[in-house]
């Protein structure tokens, strides 16, 4: 996989552990399971679901969440950004993995992730050729900087 961060892409200096791996030295993430196993002191990898959803509160002092996108229609990771950026106060890395599709990046930026691990082509490909699309307009609000257009109160101008 490929990190992309911060409109380029990066050296990704943490480290997947599987389960039944022993922990290397350095920056690991980890499975939410064996995180309230062993509580290591980790990155946690969060699959969408009701441990994960009851885990969040838990999780504000990770350095690193991973919220995984493992299908196109499943929305619950851009929720979960959200919960942890706005009502947790989550300040950490959140990184979007799996299925990231380069015309969803802009709406993660906007709920809050900051870290992409790319694994699809067609993505990578559009990530080298111009980075990541920008929307200029948005119907609801985010996390960045935006205005409203006075004329049209239900605009935003993201960015």
């Amino acid at each position: 996989m490929t990190l992309w961060r911060d409109g380029g892409f990066a050296e990704d200096e943490w480290t997947f552990v599987a389960d039944d791996a022993a922990l290397p030295e350095g920056r690991v993430i980890v499975s939410l399971a064996r995180f309230l196993r062993e509580r290591a002191e980790a990155g946690v990898a969060l699959t969408a679901g009701q441990a994960a959803l009851d885990a969040l509160p838990g999780l504000v002092d990770r350095p690193l969440l991973a919220l995984s996108f493992a299908a196109f229609g499943d929305g619950r990771a851009f929720s979960y950004a959200i919960l942890l950026r706005q009502r947790l106060g989550f300040r950490g890395e959140l990184r979007a993995v799996g299925d990231v599709l380069i015309d969803e990046i802009p709406l993660m930026l906007r709920c809050g992730f900051n870290a992409f691990d790319v694994s699809n082509e067609a993505t990578l490909r559009a990530l080298r050729d111009g980075g990541s699309p920008r929307f200029g307009w948005a119907y609801q609000p985010g996390l960045g900087a935006e205005t409203r257009d006075p004329s049209r109160p239900w605009a935003r101008r993201v960015g």
